[in-house]
């Protein structure tokens, strides 16, 4: 998934250090982890998505939009950048480059 994501990003003229707010589907504690080391992000990068797996469970892919929901509540910076990543069976996975 890093390499997906480094390759959308750079696809964009991105890097994942130019995005402030991501929204990474509940998986679970493993995959929320997992996607935190592949990306390389700081500890506090995928809190909203914690959160949103402490208070639901695994939604499956659509706790995204909880995540969503959670997150424009509490707006970032106009002009920040956000990716959103849900995942699906088998092994898919969707990327949405977000702007503020």
């Amino acid at each position: 998934l890093g390499d997906d994501v480094r390759k959308f990003l750079a696809d964009h003229g991105l890097t994942t250090t130019d995005v402030s707010t991501w929204l990474v589907h509940a998986a679970g504690p493993k995959v929320i982890d997992a996607v935190e080391n592949a990306l390389e992000l700081p500890a506090d990068a995928l809190n909203r998505t914690r959160d949103s797996l402490r208070r639901n469970g695994n939604l499956s892919s659509v706790s995204v939009l909880d995540i969503l929901e959670a997150t424009m509540a509490d707006p970032p910076s106009p002009g920040s950048i956000g990716v959103m990543i849900a995942m699906g069976p088998g092994f898919s996975a969707e990327l949405v480059l977000l702007g503020w």
